[in-house]
């Protein structure tokens, strides 16, 4: 068997598409604005985007303060057109319904609570009782290390990933180290991945009262690309939190149930969350999220820490007040794939393309995945499930 071409030129690209077969659809147009995007680029598939709204919501402006805080400075209420990638059947529909349902009953309304995003490192001593004096001399070193990162020679390093905190967790002769920072419009792992490993290498194992027999750059405490209680509590990204109230007649008339009905969903579908250790109190979030992720250009191994959600359901005069809090939301308005031309234009629908943008893009996509989890629930909700059955049998595709 001939080697196989690696690179991503013209002539590589073209040499792998004759060695598997490819023709047509894969293969039928210029590849050239995604070679940047991955390795042995071969061809391209191409997911169907629909769009639902418009999304009614007030929108919160923010800024981080000195300390990495976030801070609301302005609110205005807004309509979005929300795209879509994905291929199944009944999602587009659904959250469409819950729009609607938000809408009558006066829109829905964001809050950015937080930014952090963490690299969990770890350090390996000889005994818990370095473990221990290593922790409490890195918890005090936070000031010096921000200084020596923002001074620090060395060219790979971002200024745009700035470190704001740090957790330690000594677990026998284990120093585990989650490094919290903050990276401005992108998600920004590469960018905390290559400060992470300067502070590691540079730093603590330079200039430690403890010398540690080796330093890992990831060592699993905090969650990377997966749900965990760390992120759940603590938030990874960005945490937002989606909020309605939805009046008694918007759940009886567009939804098709009762306050009471949803209120019975909630208390069985907690119950069951508890039983099952579940990282997340919701219905489907996920959906919602993919499809938002897939559409923009954002890293699709992401979804399983920005779908962790916790859903509330109150009943208050006159309605139901419901709220999502998101706490990992990995999203990011510049870098990666947000920079491929489809991706940049669904951005633009939203208003999100470019800097300054991504407070306002997670905001969105907590909005999007609540009306989802409201119309969702709403249709579990009926005696027997009738009506989620039907949606999946009409809408479910190849029978």
């Amino acid at each position: 068997m001939k080697r196989f071409p690696r690179k991503n030129d013209a002539d590589s690209i073209r040499a792998r598409q004759e060695a598997l077969g490819l023709d047509g659809e894969v293969v039928g147009f210029d590849l050239q604005p995604w070679t940047v995007a991955a390795e042995q680029l071969t061809g391209a598939t191409v997911i169907p985007v629909s769009v639902a709204g418009p999304l009614v919501v007030s929108l919160g402006s923010y800024e981080l303060d000195d300390d990495g805080s976030v801070e609301e400075t302005g609110r205005a209420s807004e309509e979005v057109f929300v795209p879509l990638a994905h291929t199944e059947g009944g999602l587009t529909a659904s959250m469409q319904r819950g729009i609607k349902a938000v809408t009558e009953s006066g829109g829905f309304r964001t809050h950015v609570l937080a930014d952090r995003i963490t690299r969990a490192s770890c350090f390996v001593c000889a005994d818990a009782g370095e473990a221990i004096r290593l922790a409490r001399w890195i918890e005090g070193e936070v000031d010096s290390m921000r200084e020596w990162l923002r001074s620090a020679p060395f060219p790979e390093l971002s200024r745009f990933a700035v470190l704001r905190g740090v957790k330690t967790h000594v677990v026998g002769p284990m120093c585990h180290v989650l490094w919290r920072w903050t990276t401005g419009d992108a998600v920004g792992p590469n960018m905390m991945t290559r400060n992470a490993y300067a502070l590691n290498m540079g730093y603590v194992i330079e200039r430690s009262p403890v010398k540690p027999s080796r330093a890992m750059l990831e060592a699993n405490m905090g969650g990377d690309k997966k749900p965990s209680f760390e992120f759940f509590q603590s938030g990874h990204g960005k945490t937002v939190i989606a909020e309605a109230v939805l009046t008694d007649e918007a759940v009886r008339r567009v939804l098709r149930t009762t306050v009471d009905d949803l209120l019975e969903l909630s208390w069985v579908g907690t119950h069951g969350a508890i039983a099952s250790g579940m990282q997340s109190v919701a219905f489907t979030p996920a959906s919602a999220v993919a499809a938002l992720f897939a559409c923009t250009g954002q890293d699709l191994g992401m979804v399983g820490t920005s779908s962790m959600a916790h859903g509330t359901g109150r009943r208050v005069e006159g309605g139901l007040h419901v709220s999502i809090r998101f706490p990992g939301l990995e999203v990011g308005t510049v870098g990666g794939g947000t920079t491929l031309p489809f991706a940049r234009t669904w951005l633009g629908v939203m208003g999100c393309a470019g800097a300054g943008k991504v407070y306002r893009f997670a905001q969105i996509v907590a909005a999007a995945a609540m009306a989802l989890e409201i119309s969702a629930s709403a249709a579990m909700a009926t005696a027997g499930s009738e009506n989620f059955f039907r949606a999946h049998h009409e809408r479910g595709g190849l029978r």
